[in-house]
């Protein structure tokens, strides 16, 4: 019997086929995991001279990462974790009574409202840069300005269109009779949200958990336009001023790198059930 590729073709068998699979392989994971591993190995390697990177070192250390230390890696570390952690905490609420709203819920107007969600991921962060940086001056109705402070990286990130689009979709793949047994017994509309609904799409949770996280974490744009003393700055605004400084080596810099990178790798580890249920469970419906 003959294996098929995914690609529907028939997958060669003999001692060329092997060498050429491995040779594949080794290509891939260079591209992928090469400037991975040259960060990792570069932010233990003790050296500030870029001409002798190598991956290959004779000794590892914690030089670059004391000295990354030094230069407050850590308060902006801190930062950062201040701004995804309110951030994704407000994403995730708006994301799921949007998504609930517009699942579940029939309105004049829901079309238009999903239309306006999606024109939103349309639009690059450097469209948008001019407007919201003068919303964030002068915040409507309330006239406050929350420009240089943490406040203002964290209320514009509060609503994500990819994130309402998830909880959107994914809740309007859940039964209607659930929702109508537990009127039956007596529950509540908020009742049914939080015993019904919401623990049945755990899944679509662990996806905008990741995806929502990845993405206040690795803001630049905003926290350029919204921080003016670098105190206020987040660790990848830090790593682009400590870049313009002459005086800090390239081990410095990916040690900061590495720090910044580590976060996003644990809360995919950490969710990576919820996030693998909830990229296949549309696969396997219906």
């Amino acid at each position: 019997m003959r294996n098929e590729t995914a690609l529907g073709l028939q997958e060669a068998h003999g001692p060329w086929a092997r060498v050429a699979r491995f040779v594949l392989y080794t290509v891939l994971f260079v591209i992928f995991a090469g400037p991975l591993l040259a960060l990792m190995i570069g932010a233990f390697t003790p050296t500030v001279d870029p001409t002798q990177f190598t991956l290959f070192p004779d000794r590892l250390s914690l030089d670059n990462l004391e000295r990354a230390i030094d230069r407050g890696v850590l308060d902006y570390l801190l930062n950062s974790f201040i701004v995804v952690g309110g951030g994704l905490a407000l994403q995730v609420l708006v994301s799921v009574f949007a998504g609930y709203a517009l699942a579940r819920k029939r309105f004049r107007g829901s079309a238009a409202v999903l239309v306006i969600v999606l024109a939103t991921m349309m639009l690059p962060e450097e469209v948008l840069a001019v407007p919201l940086s003068v919303l964030l001056a002068d915040l409507p109705v309330l006239h406050i300005s929350l420009v240089g402070s943490l406040a203002g990286m964290i209320v514009p990130v509060a609503a994500w269109g990819f994130s309402i689009l998830v909880m959107t979709e994914f809740m309007k793949e859940i039964p209607k009779e659930l929702e109508e047994s537990a009127k039956l017994d007596g529950a509540g509309e908020f009742r049914i949200f939080w015993q019904v609904v919401l623990p049945l799409c755990r899944p679509a949770l662990g996806v905008i958990g990741i995806f929502g996280f990845t993405m206040i974490w690795d803001q630049y744009m905003l926290p350029l336009l919204v921080a003016t003393d670098p105190a206020q700055y987040t660790l990848p605004l830090a790593l682009r001023s400590m870049r313009s400084d002459d005086q800090v080596g390239i081990g410095v810099l990916l040690a900061g790198a590495f720090l910044a990178m580590l976060p996003s790798v644990l809360a995919f580890l950490a969710l990576q059930r919820s996030f693998i249920r909830g990229l296949t469970s549309g696969a396997v419906k219906g």
